[in-house]
C-alpha cells in the first residue's frame, strides 16, 4: 500500500465547548429527578398507580386477559408492555407484575397469578414459569376506557396510544396503598379495607364538608392483607389529618399449650410485609446473643391450607406474657408503619391527608362519569339521527329503491336521496349501506321502539349533565356497584378491640415467681394448680358445681415438682409450673390436664403428692394389698415404682399417711375394713406390700384411703345390679359415718358396710373421705346424696340419677 503524502491528509478542526460543571450536573440531576418522580416512583392520586403498573393493566386489557379467559405466560405480558409502552428492563416490569398479584402485598390483588409468585420469605419463579391474567378488581380500574372517559397520550415512540390515567372505579391509592422512593421524596401509604374505603368515599360525596373524624367512622384505620393489630388509634388519626405519621402494628399472638408440659406463643398474623422466616431469624439471633431468654424452640407450621402458624415454645418457669413483651421489643412481631402519603396531583407531588385523597379520587370519578355520559349522549344522538333517517326511507321505500336504481354511482344516489328526503350526508350513506332485509314491516316496528328508547336515554343522559346533583348520584351508584364487586371483611383489628385480643405485656417478672400454691387432682382425673390460700370447696359450700369435685390436693410451690401416682403403681415427676393455673373465682377441673396428656400414658391418676415431703403415703390395691411407702424417692428419675404389683393387680387408692391415721378398704362384696396405720410398717419402693383386707373368692377392693379426721369422715357406698351397661346399673346408695365401723386387724375381712337388697349383687362405687363426699352424673350434674344413715350395715336409699365419679 502506497504511503500518503503529508499534504494529502484532511485536517479536521476540533470543536470544544467549555461549560460549568456545577450547572451541567444541576441540570442533569434535575432531569433525572423529574423522570424518577413522574415516570417511576410516585403514583397518581386519581387511580393510585405508577406508570408501569398502569401500562401493565392497560396492556393486559388490550390483550383480552380478563378473568374469564385463560392465563398466559407472564413473559408474554412483560414483552408486550416493554415493546409497546414501557421501554425499560424486563425484570423491573416482571417485578411489578408479581407485586400486583401477591395477596400479602396487595389488599385487593389486581393480577390473577398462576404459579409461584413468591412469598414474604422467597422470591417468585422466572416469568417463563408463571402465568397471569387480570383479576376481577382490575376490571373496575380499566372498564369504560373505550368511552372517552380519560385522555390518551402517545407512547415513547409515538406508535401507540396509552391512557394518561385509568378510569378507576375505586380509590386504589387507599385500598392497595403505595410505596416508592423518588429523588428527594418518598411515599408510603398503608392499604385499607375496600368496603370501608368506598363507604368513606360515598360519605364524602354526600357530605363534602365531612371532617377526618367523620370519615374515620366509615374508614377507621388501615387494613393490612395479613391482619395484625393496631392499638394507638390517636396516632392513626394524626396521620390521616396531615398525611404523615407513624403507628405501631403488632402480630396477633395467643398463649396456648403447645405440648403436655409446655406453654407456647402461637403467632397467626404478622405486621405488614413481615415474613415468618425473618421473625425466626431475629428470634434466634436474640437468643444466641443472650438478649432473649425463656424460649426453647421456634417452629414454623405455616401452610397454604391453614395459613400462618408460628409456634414459639416457652421454657418451664417463664412467664409467656413477659416473653411476649421481649419479642415485641427485639423482633419484627411489632413494627412501626411510617405513613407518608405523597402522590401526584395535577402532575405535582403533594402530601395528601385522608380527606384530600378521597377528594382527588371523587373529582376524578365525577370527571370520568361526565365524559362517559357525554360520550354515550353523543353516541345515542348519532344513532337516533340514523334511525330517524331510516324511518323516513322506509315510509317511501319504493321511491328510495327507484332513486338508487336510477343513479349512475353511489355519490349520485347519495345526493339524490338527500334532496328527495331532506337527509344528512350520514343518513344517506347509512341508507345506501343498509341490507334490503331490514326494510320490512317488522324492522319498522323495531326502529320505532328503538327511537323511543333512544329518546328516553338521551333525556336521562342530558339530565345527568345538566345537574351536579344528578351527576353525583350517578357517581354514587357506580361506587356502590363497585363495592359489591370487591367487598371484603376487615382483617386488621383496631383500637380497644386490639387491646382485648392482646393484653399489654410487661417486661417485669420474666420468670414465674416461686410462690406457694396447691396442686389438685380432680375427681375426673384432671390436674391443675390453684393459689395456696384458696380453700377447696366442700359439699356444704354454696354455688359449687361438678367442675370443682376434687380427689386430693398437696401444698407445694410454683417452681417445685410433684409426683403423680398412677394405678400401675408408678410415680411420675411433674413440674408444677406446667400445670394450668385455675382462678380462685371458679375452680373448673375440666380446664385441667389429664395424665394421658401430660405423660402420654393411658393410666388414670390415683394420687398427687410432694415427693420431698416427710410424710409417707399409703397404698391400697384391688387384690387387697396395703403398703406404706417410706419417703425414699429418687431425685434423678422422672418416674419410679412405688409398689410392685402382680400382673392382675391395680392401685385403687392412695393417700399421705401418718402413724395415727386410719386405713380403710371397701370391697365389692360390701365389706369394709378399718385398721390403724400403725399396724402396717413402712417399706421401701421396691416392696410389694402386705395383706390388707381379706377378700372372698371373686371379690376385690374398690376403694381405699388413709383417714386422719376420724370424727368427720364419711363412707359412701353405691350398690349395683349386674348384667347392665357399665355405669348404668346403680340402684341404691348409703352415707354412713366412719366412726360407726369398728377397728379390725390387718388381713381380716372387716365388717359389712351396706346390706344388699334383692336384685343387687355388689358395690359398684365407694368413697371414704375426711368429709362428706359429693357425686356427679356422667353429664356433670351434681347428685343429691341420701341422708346420713346411722345403721352400719343398713340397706341403701334408692337413687334416680346415674353418676360416675365421686369427690370431696
Amino acid at each position: 500500500m502506497a504511503l500518503m503524502r503529508e499534504s494529502e491528509y484532511t485536517t479536521v478542526e476540533e470543536r470544544i465547548e467549555e461549560i460549568d460543571v456545577s450547572s451541567e450536573m444541576k441540570g442533569s440531576f434535575l432531569e433525572y429527578a423529574y423522570s424518577v418522580i413522574y415516570s417511576r416512583a410516585l403514583p397518581d392520586a386519581r387511580d393510585g398507580l405508577k406508570p408501569v403498573q398502569r401500562r401493565i393493566l392497560f396492556q393486559m386489557d388490550q390483550l383480552g386477559l380478563r378473568p374469564d379467559r385463560p392465563h398466559v405466560k407472564s413473559s408474554r405480558v412483560v414483552g408486550e408492555v416493554m415493546g409497546k409502552l414501557h421501554p425499560h428492563g424486563d425484570q423491573a416490569i416482571y417485578d411489578t407484575l408479581v407485586r400486583l398479584a401477591q395477596a400479602f402485598n396487595q389488599r385487593v390483588p389486581l393480577v390473577d397469578g398462576h404459579g409461584n409468585f413468591g412469598s414474604l420469605d422467597d422470591g417468585p419463579a422466572a416469568p417463563r414459569y408463571t402465568e397471569a391474567r387480570m383479576a376481577t378488581a382490575a376490571l373496575a380500574l380499566t372498564s369504560q376506557l373505550d368511552e372517552d372517559t380519560v385522555a390518551f397520550v402517545p407512547n415513547y415512540d409515538n406508535q401507540f396510544q396509552q391512557p394518561d390515567v385509568l378510569p378507576a372505579a375505586f380509590p386504589n391509592l387507599l385500598i392497595n396503598g403505595a410505596s416508592g422512593i423518588a429523588v428527594g421524596m418518598a411515599t408510603n401509604i398503608p392499604p385499607h379495607n375496600p368496603t370501608e374505603a368506598l363507604n368513606a368515599a360515598l360519605e364524602l360525596l354526600r357530605e363534602p364538608l365531612s371532617s377526618t373524624e367523620d370519615l374515620m367512622k366509615f374508614l377507621p384505620g388501615p387494613d393490612f392483607p395479613g391482619g395484625g393489630l393496631i392499638e394507638d388509634m390517636e396516632a392513626v388519626r394524626a396521620a390521616y389529618e396531615t398525611g404523615r405519621g407513624s403507628f405501631k402494628v403488632r402480630a396477633r399472638v395467643s398463649e396456648e399449650r403447645v405440648s403436655a408440659r409446655k406453654m407456647g406463643l402461637v403467632v397467626t398474623e404478622l405486621p405488614y410485609m413481615v415474613g415468618a422466616e425473618r421473625v425466626i431469624e431475629k428470634i434466634k439471633d436474640a437468643v444466641s446473643s443472650g438478649k432473649l431468654k425463656g424460649i426453647s424452640a421456634v417452629t414454623n407450621l405455616t401452610d397454604r391450607h391453614h395459613g400462618l402458624r408460628l409456634v414459639i415454645d416457652i421454657k418451664a418457669g417463664f412467664n409467656p406474657q413477659a416473653i411476649l413483651a421481649q419479642l415485641f421489643k427485639l423482633t419484627p412481631l411489632e413494627e412501626s408503619f411510617a405513613m407518608n402519603a405523597v402522590a401526584l396531583v395535577h402532575g405535582q407531588p403533594k402530601v395528601l391527608p385522608l380527606k384530600e385523597i378521597l377528594e382527588v379520587f371523587l373529582d376524578h370519578r365525577i370527571e370520568v362519569t361526565r365524559r362517559r355520559t357525554q360520550f354515550r349522549l353523543n353516541k345515542a344522538k348519532d344513532r337516533l339521527h340514523l334511525v330517524e333517517g331510516l324511518l323516513r326511507a322506509i315510509l317511501s321505500i319504493d321511491d328510495v329503491i327507484e332513486i338508487i336504481r336510477a343513479s349512475d354511482d353511489a355519490a349520485t344516489a347519495q345526493l339524490r336521496l338527500r334532496k328527495a328526503f331532506d337527509l344528512s350526508e350520514m343518513q344517506a350513506e347509512y341508507i345506501l349501506e343498509l341490507r334490503l332485509r331490514r326494510l320490512t314491516k317488522f324492522s319498522r316496528i323495531e326502529l320505532e321502539r328503538e327511537q323511543a328508547q333512544l329518546s328516553d336515554e338521551i333525556d336521562a343522559l342530558q339530565a345527568i349533565l345538566a345537574s351536579e346533583v344528578t351527576l353525583r348520584e350517578a357517581v354514587a351508584e357506580d361506587l356502590k356497584a363497585t363495592r359489591e364487586l370487591i367487598q371484603s371483611p376487615r382483617r386488621t383489628t383496631l383500637g380497644p378491640e386490639a387491646e382485648m385480643v392482646l393484653p399489654k405485656p410487661s417486661l417485669d417478672n420474666l420468670e414465674i415467681a416461686d410462690e406457694p400454691c396447691q396442686v389438685v387432682l380432680g375427681a375426673n382425673g384432671q390436674l391443675a394448680r390453684v393459689d395456696a390460700n384458696y380453700v377447696l370447696p366442700t359439699s356444704t359450700d354454696e354455688g359449687n358445681d361438678s367442675g370443682s369435685l376434687w380427689r386430693c390436693s398437696t401444698p407445694t410451690t410454683t417452681r417445685a415438682q410433684v409426683a403423680v401416682l398412677t394405678e400401675d403403681g408408678v410415680a411420675h415427676r411433674i413440674d408444677v409450673v406446667s400445670l394450668p393455673h385455675l382462678s380462685a373465682e371458679v375452680l373448673d377441673m375440666e380446664a385441667g390436664l389429664g395424665v394421658e396428656e401430660l405423660l402420654g400414658i393411658d393410666k388414670p391418676a390415683v394420687l398427687v403428692f410432694d415427693p420431698k415431703s416427710e410424710t409417707g403415703i399409703a397404698i391400697g390395691t384391688a387384690n387387697g394389698v396395703v403398703k406404706r411407702v417410706r419417703n425414699e424417692h429418687p431425685e434423678s428419675k422422672e418416674s419410679w415404682t412405688v409398689i410392685s404389683l402382680e400382673a392382675s393387680d391395680t392401685v385403687v387408692g392412695a393417700a399421705p399417711c401418718k402413724d395415727d391415721d386410719d386405713l380403710v378398704f371397701v370391697s365389692a362384696n360390701a365389706q369394709l375394713l378399718r385398721t390403724q396405720a400403725s399396724n402396717v410398717r413402712p417399706q421401701g419402693p421396691s416392696a410389694g406390700g402386705m395383706a390388707g383386707i381379706k377378700l372372698a373368692d371373686n371379690d376385690q377392693a374398690i376403694a381405699f384411703n388413709a383417714i386422719s379426721a376420724q370424727e368427720t369422715a364419711m363412707v359412701y357406698t353405691v350398690a349395683q345390679q349386674s348384667g347392665t351397661l357399665a355405669g348404668t346399673g346403680y340402684t341404691s346408695s348409703k352415707l354412713t359415718p366412719l366412726s360407726l365401723f369398728p377397728y379390725k386387724g390387718r388381713a381380716t375381712m372387716g365388717v359389712r358396710a351396706q346390706r344388699l337388697l334383692k336384685g343387687e349383687d355388689s358395690i359398684g362405687l365407694a368413697a371414704v373421705l375426711d368429709q362428706q363426699p359429693r357425686a356427679a352424673t356422667i353429664s356433670g350434674t351434681l347428685v343429691a346424696l341420701p341422708e346420713v344413715d346411722e345403721r352400719r350395715d343398713g340397706s341403701g336409699a334408692p337413687i334416680k340419677k346415674t353418676f360416675d365419679f365421686l369427690g370431696n
